[in-house]
């Protein structure tokens, strides 16, 4: 099965924030986004279990979003 994986920077909190509209309860954060990467592989499984999803193999797409601004001059 395959899930997308929504991750955006906070800029106020200095963290990466990930969700996903297709895996309920899905909210994490990290200042890394490795190991935002690495905590939503874990998280995963036992949250697809609660949500009474069956899937053996599970295919994780990560969306990244960071805003910034930029001053010329």
């Amino acid at each position: 099965m395959k899930y997308v994986i929504n991750v955006i920077w906070d800029n106020d909190a200095a963290v990466y924030i990930a969700t996903s509209e297709s895996i309920p309860g899905l909210v994490l954060e990290s200042g890394s986004f490795d190991a935002l990467v690495e905590k939503v592989r874990v998280a995963v499984p036992e949250l697809l279990q609660l949500n009474n999803d069956k899937a053996e193999i599970v295919d994780l797409t990560f969306l990244s979003e960071r805003h910034c601004l930029v001053s010329n001059g």
